[in-house]
């Protein structure tokens, strides 16, 4: 039987140092601090749960295979692993501490679209939900109104500084570290949005000042995405429906298009890079157009169908 080389790396460097080089060089190259996150988050879980991935190329391979084969992972989990994980090992090969990269081929899988309709009815509903007499209610309350408004991503949302809203005009400023695109765009809000910031600002203690995010815990911690996602989804249940933090944001864009805004508004508002994503809100609102017309049109009292 034939013996599995055990040693295939090039390298002898831990996993830590090498990952801490590349997250040096991609820095250089101007990365956000989302996407510098989500490479140690990425990375870091691969290894957690497979210790000994970088003992051998077979174990880094076995490993890889087996990680990404989780029963019960969603396409858009998988895909995002898949792309951190190939290109920190793209770029040990590169730098010869990999012999080759044992993700190169691996396609990505098929994400079904998640632009989900969601009714001014059940935004309405969801809004009432938050109780705004408490720090962590209040914050969800303006949060929800802050991304129906302006359809900020939640990323962007949660890394916002107190300097970073301007409530005299009533705008708020993307920094370009923020931004997903890495350029900065500033986001008109309306009085009702004013006003809850306002009042919320209010609740905050005059120490954590420009120190603190404003979408934080009551102790001043940042709040994490994942932590949004399930106050979120706790405030949908209570309704009936599931909403998650990126479905408001969906919610922002086909209202935006059905109130007659442009594709090139939208564009410019979500921080597309181009206007391929934003086409399909588009897509979507000429559908509902097209079946409001079928459900409206005189012509249905006039000719009945045979």
């Amino acid at each position: 039987m034939k013996q599995i080389q055990r040693v295939s790396l090039k390298s002898n460097r831990p996993w830590e140092d090498l990952l801490n080089e590349f997250l040096m060089a991609k820095q250089l190259k101007g990365i956000s601090i989302l996407t510098y996150k989500d490479y140690v988050r990425t990375v870091n879980l691969l290894f957690k749960r497979f210790p000994n991935a970088w003992d051998s190329y077979f174990s880094l391979k076995e490993s890889l295979i087996a990680h990404l084969s989780q029963e019960g992972i969603a396409p858009a989990t998988f895909n995002s692993r898949l792309t951190y994980l190939r290109t920190f090992l793209k770029w040990c090969v590169e730098n010869g501490y990999l012999k080759e990269n044992p993700l190169k081929g691996l396609k990505k899988r098929k994400e079904g679209s998640r632009i989900v309709a969601i009714d001014i009815e059940t935004l309405k509903k969801l809004l009432q939900m938050p109780d705004k007499n408490t720090f962590v209610g209040m914050r969800d309350y303006t949060l929800i109104l802050l991304t129906l408004d302006t359809g900020i991503r939640p990323s962007e949302a949660l890394s916002l500084q107190p300097n970073d809203i301007n409530l005299i005009s009533g705008w708020v400023r993307i920094p370009a570290s923020a931004a997903k695109a890495r350029a900065s765009r500033t986001l008109n809000i309306s009085p009702v949005t004013v006003k809850a910031l306002k009042t919320f600002l209010k609740m905050r203690p005059r120490s954590w000042a420009n120190k603190v995010t404003v979408f934080c815990t009551e102790g001043g911690n940042k709040l994490n995405r994942h932590v949004w996602g399930d106050r979120l989804e706790r405030h949908s249940h209570k309704i009936g429906v599931h909403i998650r933090p990126y479905d408001l944001r969906h919610a922002f864009a086909l209202e935006f298009i059905r109130n007659g805004a442009t594709a090139f508004s939208l564009q410019k508002t979500l921080g597309h890079v181009d206007i391929s994503m934003t086409k399909r809100y588009v897509a979507l609102a000429d559908e509902d157009l097209k079946a409001d017309h079928r459900k409206a049109s005189p012509l249905n009292k006039m000719f009945k169908e045979e």
